[in-house]
């Protein structure tokens, strides 16, 4: 398949509102439009087709001469005057599979994605660490992006950013901003975020707190005085808590929850939902905000419903819950009420 033909068929996909393409030997192209996947070609993709693809989305000839060794790979990749695209490659069935997640090709702000006014407040916080966490596909990205943005068109700070791949560019604005790629501008993580530290950071954004040393080097930033933004694939607010306290060591569980509670700023958990009408998905949010009660119940080994019943209660803190914000969407026609009545019975199942 030619690069031209390819190109028209992703730029179609955008056009059409597609949020990631898939590309697999054997298969047509096929792209998720409004949570569904739906097929863009009637002929199916041949195994030397698919590797010519995955070849030409990799941004280096280092890269693309390890194409045959490779398992998994993750890059970003640029297509002018359509967008951004994250790139992963995968090998099943001895062959190739490619799946592009579409980023915005003009950097959102927490206007455009309807976000409560409360995360921009929280996102000029001077220290802290701040988590901001959902499942695949729940907005993170875009959300830490805006996040940025409002940073550094508001105030002066050093921004620098550990990201696995770079996904949505930055430019100076009041800010200045230092993007790092892990396997090009530092070889991880949790490598790129110790030498933050030596590089005289404002804000620190991770875009994977997965590891528990990334989380332990992450709460340190954090007790140092910088403002850490992280992502964590975490569906909600208690589950999150949950993985983070998995991370300690058993022996230093206690002054473990005293740090954490110290250092944390605020959980943002993010879902997508359909909306009532239109294609833009809506997004529900729950948050928790380190208020002295937190740190109070996040101290204690105890049960976490303590924390739910503190951000049901919200207030000026703008605290809240999925079923909070589903059933405040609902009624603002946002979401349909079959919509509201089905997220709101997940949540009770979890």
């Amino acid at each position: 398949m030619a690069g031209a033909s390819m190109e028209k068929i992703i730029k179609a996909a955008v056009d059409r509102g597609a949020t990631d393409l898939h590309i697999k030997a054997g298969d047509v192209f096929r792209a998720r439009v409004n949570g569904r996947l739906v097929p863009l070609t009637k002929q199916r993709l041949t195994p030397d087709q698919t590797r010519a693809i995955a070849s030409r989305l990799m941004s280096s000839e280092r890269d693309r001469s390890r194409l045959d060794e490779l398992r998994d790979f993750d890059c970003s990749w640029g297509m002018s005057g359509v967008g951004r695209f994250r790139v992963n490659i995968l090998r099943q069935r001895s062959s190739y599979m490619i799946v592009l997640r579409v980023l915005p090709f003009t950097l959102p702000s927490l206007e455009t994605l309807n976000l409560p006014e409360v995360i921009g407040q929280i996102a000029e916080s001077p220290k802290g660490l701040i988590l901001v966490t959902g499942v695949s596909g729940s907005g993170k990205t875009s959300t830490i992006a805006a996040m940025v943005h409002h940073i550094n068109q508001n105030q002066a700070r050093h921004i620098i950013t550990i990201e696995d791949p770079i996904e949505i560019l930055h430019r100076d604005l009041s800010s200045t901003i230092t993007q790092r790629e892990v396997g090009v501008d530092t070889d991880s993580a949790t490598v790129g975020l110790r030498a933050a530290l030596r590089q005289d950071p404002d804000v620190i954004f991770v875009s994977d707190l997965s590891d528990p040393v990334a989380m332990d080097t992450a709460i340190k930033a954090s007790e140092a005085g910088h403002l850490v933004i992280a992502a964590m694939a975490t569906p909600d607010v208690t589950t999150t808590i949950r993985q983070v306290l998995a991370t300690l060591p058993r022996e230093e569980l206690e002054i473990g929850r005293v740090r954490f509670s110290e250092a944390l700023r605020a959980i943002i958990s993010l879902q997508l939902l359909p909306p009532a009408e239109g294609e833009s998905r809506v997004p529900a949010v729950e948050i928790l905000v380190a208020s002295d009660e937190v740190r109070s119940a996040l101290k204690e080994p105890g049960d976490l419903e303590v924390l739910r019943k503190l951000m049901l209660k919200g207030g000026a803190s703008g605290m809240t819950t999925f079923a909070k914000s589903v059933q405040e969407l609902a009624s603002a026609g946002s979401i349909s009420a079959e919509t509201a009545k089905a997220v709101t019975r997940d949540s009770r199942g979890n």
